[in-house]
């Protein structure tokens, strides 16, 4: 059987030797062969480099987010046959699209937060400029620029798509290129996956290459401008994290790693409550889907002591209708582990948990299995521990990397919250309990311990995607033993693989350089900037609007029209009492109302429609007899890649006679492009 193949330097390299067989978990033949014999890691570092970023980062986000959203529909197309090849890991179908679907779930995400929360620029201007001198001359701004390396990604055997399609999605938005390094055991799904994005000519090439077989001396080869997602063992993420390359370098390392993740069933949750029946099922669900294999599985189930002999028996029983054995059977209900050898790291884990727990529920070295042979597979029974002293190490130290649980009791909130530190730090945990204050105490306490929190009862049971479904919105990492890194996290995760660089300069030059308009910029006066089409307006287009006198009978006309009679507009006595106004004032917005009479072009044009106001802040109350003066200009100019319009930001500022600033506020429209 012909290895795997690499694809590296904008092309497939088929290794020249015979490499490592790779088995099918179920059945114990071999599926594939993997080697990276003759792949030039350096090379292929170098061609992510040259070619793969250079031609990301022509590409502004909207362009990146669309190319995408493109794949993430290609790779759609062809989730059957990578359910196919997901069986030979043991996967059950719904393992399998757990996996599957879960990475494509993670592609339509970012290109969708993509398109929504970022520009359609290359760079990122963060935040609103920062005034560093009195005169205003003088500002700071914050941008946020691609490295120009590549992101090496590591990946765990356990979720062979999700997991480079994780990585992989905010790399790209952000535009650096990615090299995929899969796990060997489940290798061959992976190379699928890639074959598949390859063939699709969706992507620029050199934006994502595969290396199968050993990293070798990859890392060796890092510069300070790579980074790297490391998804694996908190052992291996220690090592490769002290890489000298890495450290030498001060190359950016992510690591999500293996934790002891808890669930804590609160005390109000007693038999027979919605809550009680959920940590069940919640629990056994941790369990059994990928056959515990996820870093995100339950290993400590945390109760109060007095009802932890109702869960034992409730888990128990609900174990015992799981149907374990061979995936393409459709009674089962969970299947194999990865491989022999993950078979026999379970057990010896199993080993050191027992010298502190007894067995609950299963036995490490039988199971009935369906369609199968039990020996030949690498099939393992569900395994319910016990450890009535919750103070013992080894369930809070040991992980057994399967279908493995602990029950542990607790008595006090108070030791609840200090047996989950005593994880060391966890992906996930969950509490479920419909006590709002024991939920709060328990968050309170565990969170500085926890990347991802879910409180899970009878309201938010239903839509909940549960305790072990990171999601592309949220970070998906950990403190301490769970590496201390974060994934994914919307936006947060683009950043990651961008630079942070503050600029400094005077408004007209900061101006130019982010296509940002900041005060102190100049401002183009002319023809109304609502007359412009999209490619005509220019940033610091301007249009100075007013005055306009506010009347006391304009007030009250207002207050009347909405039926807003706030006793600040219409009590002179109740309004001069109040120190913040000392006399009627007008409504705010009837300054709003005013102003945008003022600016507005009312014949049909290029602007669309005005969706929206950010930013509002009412800064000096409008007195009857005050003239109102707005000044209008084009702060911001974004094309939509896939409409004939795009969106305009306009810095709005009202001003009284005095020049004092009564309003201040961000206009959003719509703008054809013409």
């Amino acid at each position: 059987m012909t290895p795997l193949r690499s694809y590296v330097s904008g092309r497939w390299q088929v290794p020249p030797d015979e490499g490592v067989p790779l088995k099918d978990a179920v059945t114990g033949e071999e599926v594939a062969r993997v080697s990276a014999t003759g792949v030039d890691r350096a090379a292929a570092l170098a061609y992510g480099r040259r070619v793969g970023g250079p031609a990301l980062r022509e590409l502004t986000f909207h362009q990146r987010a669309a190319l995408l959203k493109a794949l993430a529909l290609h790779l759609r197309e062809h989730r059957e046959e990578l359910y196919a090849l997901s069986a030979h890991t043991g996967a059950t179908l719904a393992d399998s699209r757990f996996d599957v679907d879960g990475g494509l779930g993670v592609l339509f995400s970012y290109a969708s937060k993509a398109k929504r929360e970022l520009p359609n620029d290359t760079i990122l201007v963060e935040g609103p400029a920062e005034p560093l001198s009195k005169g205003g001359t003088f500002l700071g701004q914050h941008i946020c620029t691609p490295l120009p390396g590549v992101a090496v990604q590591i990946n765990a055997f356990n979720f062979p798509v999700w997991g480079p399609l994780e990585k992989l999605a905010p790399a790209f938005v952000a535009g650096m290129p990615s090299l995929i390094k899969p796990a060997s055991q489940t290798a061959y799904l992976t190379t699928r996956l890639v074959e598949l994005i390859a063939e699709s000519g969706i992507l620029p090439e050199g934006t994502v290459q595969l290396l199968c077989g050993e990293a070798g001396d990859l890392l060796d080869h890092l510069t300070e401008q790579d980074l790297v997602a490391f998804t694996g063992s908190a052992s291996t993420a220690l090592r490769l994290r002290h890489h000298p390359a890495v450290t030498g370098r001060s190359v950016r390392f992510n690591a999500e790693a293996d934790s002891l993740n808890c669930s804590i069933l609160g005390p109000d949750a007693r038999p027979g409550t919605a809550e009680f029946d959920l940590f069940v099922k919640q629990l056994v669900t941790e369990m059994t889907v990928k056959a515990g294999q996820k870093c995100t599985a339950i290993r400590r189930a945390l109760v109060p002591a007095e009802v932890i002999d109702d869960v034992a028996e409730a888990t128990a029983e609900r174990l015992a209708r799981v149907k374990v054995g061979n995936p393409a059977n459709p009674d089962v209900r969970m299947g194999a582990l990865a491989g022999l050898e993950q078979r026999e790291e379970v057990r010896r884990a199993l080993k050191a948990l027992l010298d502190a727990s007894r067995l609950v529920y299963g036995s490490p070295d039988r199971v009935d299995v369906i369609d199968a042979d039990a020996e030949r597979g690498a099939f393992l029974s569900p395994i319910l521990l016990r450890a009535d002293d919750p103070e013992r190490g080894e369930p809070h130290e040991v992980e057994a990397f399967g279908p493995v649980s602990t029950l542990l009791p607790y008595r006090t909130a108070e030791q609840a919250v200090e047996l989950a530190a005593r994880g060391q730090g966890s992906l996930v945990g969950s509490i479920v309990t419909a006590d709002p204050a024991f939920a709060r105490q328990v968050i309170i306490g565990a969170a500085p311990w926890h990347g991802r929190l879910l409180v899970l009862n009878e309201e938010d049971a239903k839509e909940s995607t549960g305790h072990g479904s990171p999601l592309p919105a949220l970070i998906h990492g950990g403190p301490g033993r769970a590496g201390g890194g974060e994934e994914m996290g919307g936006v947060r995760g683009v950043l990651h693989h961008m630079q942070r660089t503050a600029v400094q300069a005077g408004p007209s030059m900061l101006s130019a350089l982010t296509g940002r308009w900041v005060p102190g910029a100049p401002r183009a006066d002319g023809e109304h900037p609502f007359r412009k089409h999209l490619g005509e307006l220019k940033v610091g287009d301007t249009v100075v609007a007013g005055p306009r006198t506010v009347t006391l009978e304009d007030i009250e006309h207002f207050a009347e029209f909405t039926g807003d009679t706030f006793y600040a507009h219409m009590d002179e006595e109740a309004a001069r009492a109040n120190p913040f106004f000392g006399g009627r004032v007008a409504h705010g917005y009837l300054v709003l109302s005013f102003a945008a009479g003022l600016f507005v072009s009312p014949d049909p044009g290029p602007v669309l429609a005005n969706y929206g106001l950010e930013n509002l802040r009412f800064l000096t109350p409008t007195f009857p007899g005050d003239a109102l003066t707005v000044t209008l200009t084009a702060k911001q100019i974004t094309p939509r890649e896939d409409a004939d319009y795009g969106e305009v930001r306009w810095d709005t500022e009202v001003t009284n006679q005095d020049g004092a600033v009564v309003a201040k506020y961000d206009v959003l429209t719509l703008v054809a492009k013409g």
